[in-house]
């Protein structure tokens, strides 16, 4: 369902109000999670290609729970009907989950491409999202695990201070975590759901350091590769709050691929090699009906007439602006339901406008 426009871009088309979602489709869109239904039962064998064996387990082999990170993003009962979710990002986001692949998603800044992250895992029940914020300054290595060891030194002389005699080092897994990157590749039957946000904003080389995992679906702890043979098994730190795992051999290596979720603002270029591995997404800004679905989810009770009103502007100011955030006009719908709205308030205009304005230095 896409249509050519005059440049020969293809775009997608809302789907009609009969429209039969295709069999094969697993994630809907709509935020509602699929209860008694477990996504390993669901989802097909990966590619062979894409198979991979990694192990142990953990037990429980359960996600975390979310922190509370997707009610923030997403308010308390996100739930859009399905014919307001474009089709071309369920096929997207379906072929990623089938294909074992990461997927690219580009689009103003605004548009909701960190929140696809939060609506794929709490629609499929994969737990709390693992969020990568990328900088100018972040590299592999700090998405992988970070090694304490000045730490370890201090804790080895402490402990020799307080007895007295030379005693053995502390386990050298007390002082390794494992960051967003690294985490999301811990052997575990269901995927987890890894951000990796803003990639565009990393130094050049970062997108070709991925091509290894993102193939390889495994990589090593240096450290405890060197002490592998007195301590074959070694337990370390997640990502995760209060969480460890056990690492075997110095190599962590996926079972279930996860579902990668890398945004960009396409303010750069990636290289092939890079965009070979992934599928790609452009999220359009969202329309009238995409914007009051979003204002209910996060503001259940507000004022239907002024929120109603506001939607219709913010619709109209986004696309002569050319795409605004979607954040400012649920600033605006609150406010407003605070009792900042005043139908005779002079002051109203000149917030609003303040609010809704491009994202350039006044």
């Amino acid at each position: 369902m896409s249509v050519n426009n005059q440049d020969g871009v293809v775009s997608p088309r809302r789907r009609s109000p009969h429209f039969d979602p295709p069999d094969w489709w697993i994630y809907r869109g709509t935020g509602r999670p699929i209860h008694d239904v477990d996504l390993t039962e669901m989802l097909p064998a990966p590619p062979p290609w894409r198979a991979f064996q990694g192990g142990p387990l953990p037990e429980p082999d359960v996600p975390p729970p979310d922190d509370g990170d997707a009610q923030r993003r997403l308010g308390a009962s996100f739930e859009m009907s399905e014919e307001v979710v474009e089709p071309n990002e369920l096929n997207m986001v379906n072929a990623a989950l089938y294909l074992r692949r990461p997927l690219l998603v580009t689009g103003n800044p605004g548009t909701g491409k960190s929140c696809l992250a939060f609506r794929i895992a709490r629609e499929l029940g994969l737990g709390r999202v693992l969020r990568w914020a990328i900088t100018s300054h972040t590299t592999l290595q700090s998405g992988l695990y970070g090694y304490d060891a000045i730490g370890r030194v201090q804790a080895a002389a402490t402990g020799q201070a307080q007895r007295g005699a030379a005693v053995e080092e502390p386990p050298i897994g007390d002082f390794i975590r494992l960051g967003p990157l690294g985490t999301a590749f811990l052997p575990s039957s269901r995927p987890r759901v890894l951000l990796i946000d803003e990639l565009d904003k990393s130094e050049a080389d970062l997108p070709n350091d991925l091509l290894s995992i993102f193939e390889d679906g495994e990589f090593l702890i240096d450290e405890l590769q060197r002490v592998r043979e007195r301590h074959p098994e070694m337990v370390v730190h997640t990502a995760d709050p209060q969480r460890t795992a056990t690492v075997r051999d110095g190599r962590i290596a996926c079972r279930a691929f996860p579902v990668v979720i890398i945004t960009s603002n396409a303010e750069r270029e990636f290289p092939p090699a890079f965009l070979r591995r992934c599928l790609q997404l452009r999220m359009e800004n969202p329309d009238h009906e995409q914007l009051a679905a979003i204002v209910a989810s996060h503001l259940v009770g507000a004022n239907g007439e002024h929120r109603d009103a506001l939607i219709r502007q913010f619709a109209d100011r986004s696309k002569a602006e050319g795409g605004l955030p979607t954040d400012r006009l649920l600033d605006a719908v609150y406010l407003a339901t605070s009792g900042a709205y005043q139908p005779d308030n002079i002051a109203w205009p000149q917030l609003v406008e303040a609010l809704w304005h491009r994202l350039t230095v006044q």
